[in-house]
């Protein structure tokens, strides 16, 4: 069995749950445990494949992924190949990282963008972001009915509660912050998505108007799928919060307060829990211990000055993009 695409065979009458991880070897740790809890929580009548679009992972790490896959859930790997469209995204992503605070400046996050075209064998697929972890069966979530719209996804609760996000994404996106979305879960209509040519449309707007953005590739989102997006139910892309609902079904660790740097931070249980039995759980501990004072305060640091950016770009007079 290779450990390139690893699991077991499919039986044709079963029906593929495809769901998609974004990563690079420092993410995968992280994607580990997001993986161990879908494997925890997954529906034994039911066949799952996660597939991992990687720029380059390490051979140790692929064996340690590898470890994971179960009875039905199978583990795939795709290294992203270089393209006109991926050269334009890591040079826009290469420029962006000259900005103090950015925490959207790798390609990796783009490159869920791909999947449309990458996998025309499939009509829809679920996305996770490497740092949530499952506490409930993801084919519930894949069974997600779309209706006419090409995604569903949950409104972004950070937007809605601070003031320079929510001006910023009703100005500077001209987008209405009770309808911005955050990007870390996603139910994607694949053929919708393929027949507005979602990607390409991206690469025009990155290269037309080589905008300076708060969250890059989620605000090309926003944007571009505007009205177009249904809302999913919150407890598939819950903030860890000390008294979580006993419903949730997805915890994200988005942006700030990560389990693997701090200590004491809402639902760090759930975090470690996940993690043991990955084989990365020591790796896990040793960035956590290695993430000292000095790396906090610049942690914070980069926090604020999102918010600054978001401010400042509130102030614009017409939206910073538009199709």
């Amino acid at each position: 069995m290779s450990i390139f695409n690893t699991g077991n065979p499919i039986k044709k009458h079963v029906k593929v749950v495809p769901v998609f991880l974004t990563i690079n070897s420092a993410y995968a740790p992280y994607a580990a445990a997001a993986i161990h809890s879908l494997t925890q929580h997954s529906d034994p009548h039911r066949y799952y494949r996660v597939i991992i679009l990687h720029d380059g992972l390490n051979l140790v790490n692929r064996w340690r992924l590898r470890n994971l896959v179960t009875r039905n859930v199978s583990l795939q790997f795709k290294k992203m190949t270089r393209s006109l469209y991926l050269k334009a995204i890591v040079t826009y992503c290469t420029r962006r990282q000259k900005g103090a605070g950015d925490f959207f400046s790798s390609a990796v996050y783009y490159y869920r963008a791909f999947i449309p075209v990458m996998f025309p064998l499939y009509k829809k697929a679920v996305y996770i972001d490497s740092d949530t972890i499952l506490r409930g069966d993801i084919g519930e979530l894949y069974d997600t009915d779309l209706g006419d719209n090409a995604m569903a996804a949950m409104i972004d609760p950070k937007v809605t509660v601070i003031p320079e996000f929510r001006d910023y994404v009703d100005n500077a996106l001209n987008v209405p912050h009770t309808e911005y979305v955050n990007s870390g879960v996603q139910v994607m209509d694949l053929r919708k998505m393929r027949k507005m040519r979602y990607l390409s449309t991206m690469i025009d707007l990155i290269k037309k108007y080589d905008a300076d953005l708060v969250a890059p590739d989620q605000d090309y989102l926003n944007v571009i799928l505007r009205g177009k997006i249904a809302f999913l139910d919150p407890k598939w892309n819950a903030e860890p919060v000390k008294d979580l609902p006993r419903n949730v079904k997805l915890v994200h660790f988005n942006l700030f307060n990560k389990p693997w740097h701090y200590k004491n931070v809402p639902c760090e249980r759930i975090f470690w829990n996940a993690a043991k039995g990955t084989g990365f759980l020591g790796d896990l501990k040793r960035q956590q211990a290695a993430f000292d004072a000095e790396k906090q305060k610049a942690d914070h640091a980069k926090v604020e000055a999102l918010i600054q950016k978001a401010a400042k770009l509130a102030e614009s007079k017409e939206p910073v993009i538009k199709l």
